[in-house]
């Protein structure tokens, strides 16, 4: 054997109990699971797990890595936290097809991801222009983790129609058009693409500089006709249909339910971001997990609700946020780029009307709290501040709340960095969406945001979150079904090769410290991007908790240490096609 890990507990990622066994791996490959010893050769290295679980790699099934695995490819962020499998193409947004400019345009604004950095990439690195072109391209990569892709619905139309034609209001994609379209998809799902992704929520807006600056998604203009002469592609080869609702209205995920149902037809995989217990929407989780229970149950559908196993929180530099594109007001503070007519907008007395109608509307749909009582104060040059809600400094000062935030973005812009929670919140509600049925353990968003969250080490998460339940007396799910919620269930009903533990598979494994599980999970750090010019990221850095993180059998990070040939040596990750 290359390398043996000792004495672990180990789980094999599909729910069964654990056993305590040694683990042997020849190559790239898991050789001996077995409660002996195993023979050591001289060259072989031993990690002694003694104590410690030993899993499978966990896959993060929803990021936006599509950039960063260009410049920084070994993805250590996730990899440090027992991640061996990311998926990308999510949300409609993919770089697989179209040109540098649409792209980063599409891409940049929605995540939160610097426009710069990101256009210049792609007009001097993008070689490739076709779908089977760009897997072969990421296939040359120094990769970490393994990767899949899903084919994004917005490259897709934009690459058939042409970005202008994509984007314009009633306008329907010519046959020929959707031809393509479907040509395109059939074409990926050939490759080994994981299936397609749409976007529906029209506050995912355009960046750039152009005159389709702030327009929604290219797939915001579809109508459901489109979807579906493609998702019929979909259904047919069992492919997986992610997609994001209109999460303000949360209507429109009933079209996503029916379009999973198969009484009449095969079933189609469905997933959709999110169930999560909002603060705006509170018990809306509940209702969702009885549609979705109804539709799985009785209507033959396979639908998915993606879940974070933790608090969703927010930071926010300024006004510099996604959630204020849910509403009109918010929407046009963020089309402004210069940051002189952003704080004079800001100040007009007609605008700040606007903004506060909207921002105290309960009657409009929204996602965000919009409670400036739920916000503390980070970072401010009046440092008088620092610690406070915008609702006390309003307080203090006699003044409205909503002015109060203007005011200060005005003069501070994005030196003004806050603080908010969304949802997850309620430790019960919490546990409740974790052991739902109808979720997949993902949606965190890696690769963007990268100023605004940083859900990296969610399994990691989830797995204190059920070892502290079991340690209160209080179980709601045993660590073996955690476990293989994070990994094998994930890779299953994706298609993918990954998340097992088991002779003859990948030697993609993760050797965790049960002890390590603690509040370090939670503190939150900043650190800078590799590659990205100096730009810094939220990161939530935990080293205790993982002990080791095998790569094709290869040492990605040994005691909270990220190996050097990590993203430089190739050997480690690799493309995973649906099927193979």
């Amino acid at each position: 054997m290359d390398l043996i890990v000792e004495n672990g507990l180990v789980f094999d990622g599909l729910g069964n109990p654990p056993r305590k066994l040694n683990v042997g791996i020849r190559g790239d490959t898991v050789a001996a699971l077995t409660e002996g010893p195993i023979e050591r050769a001289p060259h072989t290295r031993v990690i002694d797990a003694a104590g410690h679980w030993v899993t499978p790699g966990f896959i993060d099934l929803h990021t936006h890595y599509d950039a960063e695995v260009e410049l920084a490819p070994s993805l250590s962020e996730s990899v440090r936290h027992g991640v061996t499998t990311v998926v990308v193409g999510s949300c409609s947004l993919s770089l697989a097809v179209g040109k540098p400019e649409d792209l980063a345009d599409m891409f940049c604004r929605v995540e939160a991801i610097p426009y710069d950095t990101v256009r210049s990439l792609l007009e001097q690195r993008k070689t490739w222009d076709s779908l089977g072109g760009y897997l072969e391209h990421l296939e040359t990569l120094p990769l970490g983790p393994n990767v899949a892709s899903m084919l994004g619905h917005s490259a897709l139309r934009a690459h058939a129609m042409g970005l202008h034609r994509s984007l314009e209001p009633g306008l329907r994609p010519s046959e020929d058009e959707l031809r393509r379209m479907e040509a395109m998809v059939t074409e990926g799902l050939d490759l080994g693409y994981l299936g397609m992704s749409i976007m529906t929520l029209k506050w995912d807006k355009m960046g750039g500089s152009r005159d389709i600056r702030s327009r929604p998604l290219p797939s915001t203009y579809a109508r459901w006709s489109e979807y579906r002469r493609l998702t019929k592609l979909l259904r047919a080869r069992g492919r997986v249909f992610q997609g994001v609702p209109n999460i303000s209205t949360k209507v429109n995920v009933v079209l996503f339910l029916l379009e999973s149902m198969g009484l009449w037809r095969k079933t189609l995989k469905t997933t959709v971001i999110s169930m999560m217990d909002p603060r705006a929407s509170r018990g809306i989780h509940r209702l969702i997990g009885v549609l979705s229970r109804a539709a799985n149950t009785l209507f033959g559908a396979n639908f998915r609700w993606q879940a974070l196993p933790e608090v969703f929180d927010l930071w926010a530099d300024g006004i510099d946020l996604v959630v204020f594109e849910e509403f009109g007001a918010g929407a046009a503070a963020l089309h402004l780029q210069d940051a002189a007519s952003r704080a004079g907008l800001l100040k007009d007395p007609e605008y700040r009307t606007r903004f506060r109608s909207q921002w105290t509307n309960r009657f409009l749909p929204r996602a965000f709290h919009r409670d400036f009582n739920q916000s503390r104060i980070l970072e401010c040059p009046d440092k008088s501040l620092v610690n406070k809600s915008f609702a006390q400094v309003a307080q203090e000062q006699g003044r409205d709340a909503v002015d109060v935030f203007l005011d200060l973005v005005a003069t501070h812009g994005d030196t003004l960095r806050w603080y908010t929670v969304m949802a997850n919140d309620r430790l019960k509600e919490l546990e409740f969406i974790c052991q739902h049925p109808d979720i997949l353990v993902g949606f965190s968003d890696a690769g963007a945001h990268l100023r605004n969250m940083a859900h990296y080490n969610f399994p990691l998460r989830l797995l204190r979150l059920v070892r502290e339940a079991q340690k209160r007396g209080e179980p709601f799910m045993t660590i073996e079904r955690a476990v293989h919620r994070l990994t094998g269930e994930i890779g299953d009903w994706f298609g993918m090769d990954a998340g097992v533990l088991a002779e003859g598979r990948r030697a993609d494994l993760v050797v965790i410290n049960p002890d390590g599980l603690d509040e370090k999970l939670d503190e939150i750090a900043e650190a800078p991007m590799e590659n990205f010019g100096g730009f810094v990221r939220l990161v939530r850095r935990n080293d205790a908790a993982v002990k080791a993180v095998l790569i094709a059998g290869r040492e990605a990070v040994s005691a909270g240490t990220v190996s050097p040939a990590l993203g430089q040596e190739r050997g480690f990750g690799r493309v995973l096609r649906a099927g193979a």
